[in-house]
């Protein structure tokens, strides 16, 4: 698939009209990260914004004691980081490839010059972005104002809703992710994890396999996190 078919696919671009897409293609390339590659480091200089053709990406930060938190898991149409091209700021979070990962990638300076010579593209993109930023608020607002039993719950929720796949009334999440990595998203211990899930496991809600997770009954899920 050429850039430019795949460029109309990004929600940031979903405004522009062919010829501006065209002059983004230009600037546009194409990258594979294989499974566990690091894409970009924390605090390193930003350089380029990327977007997800296929695969899945974590997005995490380290705290001083080199503990793992989880910002996100961006999927396919998602861009990274969230700051986008219009701040100076470094990367705000690591990001690594959970799978094989296939990207399209914009340089920053060539993105800021093609803006320069065309104005109505970063207008239609900075609309965009304002919209997305509303999103994200009220997403953590939503999780955090939860307890550790409903940030578990919601985060599994959310899982099902951009990864899984529904087959009779089951939910499967195709996500290879360890009850640490589960923890580190949430905010919460390994060990504490560990007594939800079996919790889950033991009320026939939930139960997991080596390469994921499955939701058995989603509406007691929604039930058990309001607890």
């Amino acid at each position: 698939m050429r850039n430019g078919d795949c460029l109309q696919q990004v929600p940031l671009f979903r405004d522009l009209n062919r010829q501006e897409l065209a002059r983004v293609e230009e600037i546009t390339m194409h990258r594979l990260f294989r499974k566990k590659t690091t894409i970009f480091m924390e605090g390193s200089e930003k350089e380029a914004v990327f977007f997800i053709q296929d695969g899945l990406v974590k997005a995490y930060k380290t705290d001083e004691e080199g503990h793992e938190q989880i910002v996100s898991l961006l999927q396919t149409g998602d861009m990274f980081p969230h700051t986008g091209f219009f701040t100076q700021t470094p990367y705000p979070a690591t990001t690594e490839a959970l799978v094989d990962t296939h990207v399209l990638t914009i340089p920053v300076h060539a993105f800021e010059q093609l803006i320069l010579s065309m104005p109505s593209i970063a207008i239609k993109v900075i609309d965009v972005m304002g919209a997305k930023i509303r999103e994200l608020q009220q997403k953590l607002q939503q999780f955090t104002g939860h307890d550790v039993h409903g940030r578990i719950a919601f985060f599994l929720l959310q899982l099902a809703d951009k990864h899984g796949e529904v087959n009779d009334s089951r939910v499967y999440i195709e996500l290879p992710m360890t009850h640490q990595e589960l923890a580190n998203a949430i905010g919460s211990s390994r060990e504490t994890v560990n007594r939800l899930v079996n919790q889950l496991k033991k009320q026939r809600i939930l139960d997991t396999h080596r390469s994921g997770i499955i939701i058995l009954d989603k509406d007691a899920l929604k039930r058990w996190g309001e607890q």
